[in-house]
């Protein structure tokens, strides 16, 4: 992949057993520049941290969502206002509201996880 392709991951953890820190491990294996998106931490895996999708500076081109449903689907208008292409929804993340909304507002919504879609396992990571 090349360095210059960009990705949230939206309620990334400090804890390695969760699936939103071997997000962050596995998308920046893959030359990713990852954006984690916490309000819990400072950073994550050495990388700094955001509140928001609105901090991070510069363009995301996908996120990906490690929230429950009801999450979720309060963060997309501002996901889409960030101009998001893909938004990535992870097993646990999905809902049929969420869905529908994201897809209102113009963004890709791909109900799958996002880190087998770029070749890995979460077992690897």
């Amino acid at each position: 992949m090349s360095e210059s392709k960009t990705i949230a991951i939206i309620g990334a953890s400090t804890n390695r057993e969760k699936y939103g820190n071997k997000a962050v491990r596995a998308y920046a294996k893959q030359g990713y520049r990852v954006y984690p998106v916490t309000p819990n931490a400072a950073e994550v895996e050495g990388l700094p941290a955001y509140k928001s999708v609105r901090d991070i500076p510069g363009e995301v081109e996908i996120a990906s969502l490690y929230v429950p449903p009801q999450v979720g689907i309060r963060l997309l208008d501002e996901i889409a206002a960030k101009k998001v292409r893909e938004v990535f929804v992870n097993p646990g993340a999905e809902s049929d509201e969420l869905i529908e909304r994201a897809r209102a507002l113009g963004l890709r919504a791909i109900i799958a996880c996002s880190i087998l879609a770029i070749g890995m396992t979460p077992e690897e990571v």
